[in-house]
């Protein structure tokens, strides 16, 4: 036997427990993150959507364009009811209005159902390309609204296109923006499907309309 045999003494096998907790530590530790992540990106995907239009996700705005463009959209709507017993429609099919200038159009939901129910509306647009230049001034979406049995409301939204929306080389040459609305019930996710289509109104009423109500 050589000196260097001698010299190094004999290692412990790597005992196999120990290995095998420490493996399952990890794996434990990488399921619990991809869930957490999982519930986190809902939100920061919806918050990422209103800031940036993406999917046609329609953003706030603080204040109206200073410029007007002599350009003419027609903005369309569209509405939706998913699961709830309510009739959801728009006042106007469409309206025509100037890239820049501010568009005031109305809802109406009624509840058909025996009881109180709350309910929240999400909306975007198509072409999506649009979402980043379909603005809001003021809308009840993306807040709950409970609304009593057979009880009628009339909710505005008030809008513009941003003047950006005609040097954007995807919408420049886009006449037409179609508005499309949908009422879920509050306690459930909103990236579901609607399920029904609300009637909508037969005839276009001017912008604002006279039967409208106030902010």
């Amino acid at each position: 036997m050589s000196s260097t045999d001698l010299s190094e003494p004999l290692r412990p096998a790597p005992d196999p427990a120990r290995r095998n907790l420490r493996l399952g530590l990890i794996c434990t530790g990488v399921f619990v993150g991809m869930i957490g992540l999982a519930y986190a990106s809902v939100p920061l995907y919806r918050a990422f959507c209103q800031v940036t239009g993406f999917g046609g996700t329609v953003s706030q705005a603080e204040a109206a364009p200073t410029q007007v463009l002599d350009k003419t959209l027609n903005v369309r709507f569209d509405t939706n009811v998913r699961t709830l017993p309510w009739t959801f429609r728009s006042e106007q099919v469409a309206q025509k209005l100037k890239i820049g200038e501010t568009g005031l159009a109305f809802f109406e939901v009624t509840n058909n159902g025996a009881t109180p129910m709350t309910g929240r509306a999400v909306y975007n647009v198509v072409p999506e390309a649009a979402g980043a230049y379909f603005r809001k001034l003021e809308c009840f979406c993306f807040s709950d609204q409970t609304i009593g049995p057979g009880e009628t409301i009339k909710f505005p939204m008030v809008y513009f296109v941003d003047p950006e929306y005609a040097e954007d080389f995807e919408t420049r040459n886009k006449a037409e923006i179609t508005l499309s609305y949908t009422f879920y019930p509050s306690d459930e996710d909103a990236s579901v499907q609607p399920v029904a289509h609300a009637p909508t109104a037969t005839a276009a009423s001017p912008l604002g309309g006279s039967q409208g109500a106030g902010l």
